[in-house]
């Protein structure tokens, strides 16, 4: 019984695994469309969304380790998940800076078909993605992977942030859609740095 219980739960840390690996694949990817295209239309929204991905591929990193199964190197562990949490507070006074100079200058961004594709295609992938984590983390009892799974909704709700922008200033024109787009992601991705300081407390966390 014991046996199977082992293999049970063997199988699912591979589960949990190939969900991390995915994860990290797409932030990575993501990270690098959407901060191309920002750089190129002039988007602080879709820098922004984009260096999050960033961080979060840090994020995910830590949880993969996690699920390795590995005891021990706390301190390290400890150490990157603050590193998390002060880039993710560097990353909001970032955006609602440079958000806030857009919007005194005045400084339209061009038009970014790329960035509206990606928040659409982020917007279905994402929460197909949190709720398999959610289903593996109950199987494991994992409250890291419940975690990250809300890590990922976030990502969600960025995703419709972002495309709501994007839309207004590509469509109607509103050039200032774009900067207010990205200061209503600065509280978002200031509670992600609240949370990975509190998830750095959760020694037990599998």
């Amino acid at each position: 019984m014991q046996m199977l219980l082992d293999r049970e739960r063997a199988n699912q840390l591979r589960a949990g695994r190939r969900l991390e690996y995915f994860t990290l694949a797409w932030n990575l990817g993501e990270a690098a469309v959407a901060i191309g295209a920002g750089l190129f239309a002039g988007s602080i929204a879709l820098i922004g969304f984009g260096a999050d991905s960033l961080i979060e591929s840090l994020s995910g990193g830590i949880l993969v380790w996690r699920l390795q199964s590995h005891t021990g190197h706390e301190r390290r562990e400890h150490l990157a998940r603050k590193l998390v949490a002060i880039s993710f507070f560097v990353l909001a006074l970032y955006v609602a800076s440079d958000a806030g100079m857009t919007l005194l200058r005045h400084e339209p961004p061009e038009r970014s078909v790329v960035g509206i594709i990606l928040a659409l295609v982020s917007i279905v992938v994402m929460p197909l993605l949190a709720r398999a984590k959610r289903r593996v983390a109950t199987r494991l009892n994992s409250r890291a992977l419940h975690a990250d799974s809300r890590q990922t909704d976030i990502c969600a709700y960025l995703s419709v942030i972002l495309l709501i922008g994007l839309v207004l200033n590509a469509v109607v024109g509103w050039w200032w859609a774009d900067p207010v787009a990205a200061l209503a992601m600065v509280p978002i991705i200031a509670k992600e740095g609240v949370e990975a300081f509190q998830d750095d407390k959760c020694d037990e966390c599998v």
